[in-house]
């Protein structure tokens, strides 16, 4: 009988605790920073840095992926992947709406589920096979060209209104 061989993580099991605990850091950070008195609804960076005009959803997702790439390093499952991909996309895409999409990023901590879905994951390791490198560069790409029409789609918008103001 020929066994495959074991899946090993690229990051030592000694360096997984300072890792989740760095990303739990930044997932507190970006989502529930300062925590509104008499509740539990808490507000990060990253519904402010959305406020920002055009650039503040891009930076919004490009923080949020850092949290996915360390996933990877950690040795997540595509599954685990995919679904961190999937919060993120619809924290960005929503988030981009003007006014109700402010809202959306004070409400949907894409940062926080995606950190449970990590730690669900690192629970049980070896029921889940860990996602290949080309995976992982398609979830990188596909979020870095999400974030790019964030920005662009906004110039593009913007530009086709002046024009249409100025009559040129």
């Amino acid at each position: 009988m020929s066994e495959s061989p074991p899946q090993f993580s690229m990051i030592s099991p000694d360096a997984k605790a300072p890792t989740l605990k760095r990303l739990r850091q930044m997932s507190r950070l970006l989502d529930n920073m300062i925590m509104i008195p008499g509740t539990q609804v808490g507000i990060g960076l990253d519904p402010l840095i959305g406020l920002i005009p055009i650039g503040g959803d891009f930076l919004g997702i490009m923080l949020s992926s850092y949290i996915i790439l360390e996933a990877a390093r950690l040795g997540a499952s595509r599954a685990t992947l995919g679904r961190m991909f999937l919060n993120v996309i619809i924290d960005g895409l929503v988030g981009a709406i003007p006014v109700l999409g402010d809202f959306f990023d004070f409400a949907w901590t894409a940062n926080t589920h995606n950190l449970r879905l990590l730690e669900e994951h690192l629970k049980f390791p070896s029921e889940k096979r860990r996602a290949d490198r080309w995976f992982i560069f398609a979830v990188l790409v596909g979020l870095l060209l999400i974030a790019i029409v964030l920005v662009a789609l906004p110039v593009i918008l913007i530009r086709i209104l002046l024009n249409a103001f100025a009559g040129t």
